[in-house]
């Protein structure tokens, strides 16, 4: 039967992204929106609405009429950004230095109108858990609800994710296999030298001088120790030493983040950056301490499952509008944990002529909901046999 998408256009989808634009929350502090969203969920009539998982994410659990089956995770995310919103909407965000500028209200309003119609239709064996999560914007909240329980409680054995973009036109759908979000690493190196009067650096130690040469020396290891062919990006984000024009300081920090796409790069990357601020530092007659922590891993496709969601996508919008073959982005993405717990994918829907993500001018792109709608709904039944 083909597929209309007209079934999918649903004025108050629309009115709930919106009511969720305007009221923003940050991280794990999302209990209006998840109230929200387990209140809707409760009246769609799901089987099972379960809050508080990972800290506030909410979980809900549809069962098929077509008899029992596996059990697949539909994944969106709920958190805002601390950014002024500037989209100029009439439903922009009511709360000042909180904005929905990645597109979660949109991810969250696709997967409520998908979990309704699943709920009304069941056309499918086993169960769907429509997942809800927390804190996606640096606070982990994907690993926060595995480490709760999340994939054995509900005994999900597939997760799929969904994620908007920016310049991809309205319908249409990209993905690929393997890695498509790179993993985040942070770093800060304090560069310990000897303060002293900015008119006599024979005196001191500068640890200006000594900072700068190690901000120079990270890009040779992508420009010179690591494959051209891979990808990799250490980015020295922010410098601080001094408060005077005339005064050597004591100390000077850089922080920044490592991006690659491949998990032993990512090793490489963090135990080279470490050895050359440490040699660098005591070059110049000074010291250097470096911290390092872990972020989100690689954001990695499964094969099969790719491929599912692939050809899902197509049955929606043909062939013509699924690019298979996205080139990977070096932004990062929680859903990798729960790749790494299940097979899965993750999707990227467009969202038109839009400001980019994390800019403080972009809206989603409303014109998209149907399309998410389908796509989870026919994802959910095909999965599961319908």
């Amino acid at each position: 039967m083909p597929i209309v998408l007209d079934d999918y256009r649903k004025p108050d989808v629309i009115q709930w992204r919106r009511h969720l634009h305007g009221n923003p929350e940050l991280l794990y502090d999302v209990h209006e929106t998840a109230s929200f969203i387990a209140e809707k969920l409760a009246v769609f009539g799901c089987d099972t609405v379960q809050t508080g998982i990972g800290k506030s994410g909410v979980v809900a659990l549809i069962n098929g009429k077509l008899g029992g089956g596996p059990v697949i995770g539909l994944r969106a995310d709920m958190d805002a950004l601390p950014i002024a919103e500037a989209s100029g909407k009439d439903w922009a965000s009511r709360i000042a230095g909180r904005a929905h500028s990645c597109g979660h209200d949109g991810h969250m309003a696709m997967l409520l109108g998908a979990a309704r119609h699943l709920s009304q239709t069941r056309n499918f064996k086993g169960t769907v858990a429509v997942i809800f999560q927390p804190a996606e914007e640096g606070g982990a909240g994907a690993l926060a609800m595995i480490n709760d329980g999340l994939m054995d409680r509900f005994e999900i054995g597939q997760v799929y994710g969904m994620h908007n973009e920016p310049h991809i036109p309205i319908g249409q759908f990209a993905i690929r296999k393997g890695a498509i979000l790179a993993s985040a690493d942070t770093f800060e190196i304090t560069v310990k030298g000897r303060g002293g009067h900015a008119g006599q650096p024979h005196l001191s130690v500068d640890p200006v001088v000594a900072a700068s040469h190690i901000v120079i020396a990270l890009q040779s290891v992508i420009s010179r120790e690591t494959d051209p062919l891979q990808a990799v990006v250490i980015t020295v984000a922010s410098i601080h030493g001094g408060d005077a024009h005339n005064v050597i300081p004591t100390t000077v920090r850089l922080t920044g983040t490592i991006r690659t796409l491949r998990p032993d790069l990512r090793d490489f990357a963090a135990r080279r950056l470490s050895d050359l601020a440490g040699s660098i530092a005591v070059a110049h007659g000074a010291s250097a301490e470096v911290s390092h922590s872990r972020g989100y891993p690689v954001t990695f496709n499964h094969d099969a499952q790719t491929d599912l969601a692939a050809d899902v996508a197509r049955s929606i919008v043909g062939a013509g509008a699924v690019n298979s073959e996205l080139e990977p982005r070096m932004a990062a993405e929680d859903f990798a944990f729960m790749l790494e717990a299940r097979p899965g994918s993750m999707i990227i829907i467009g969202n038109g002529e839009t400001a980019s993500l994390h800019n403080p001018a972009y809206d989603f792109n409303d014109d998209a909901i149907p399309y998410g709608i389908a796509y989870w709904v026919h994802l959910a039944e095909t999965t599961l046999g319908a």
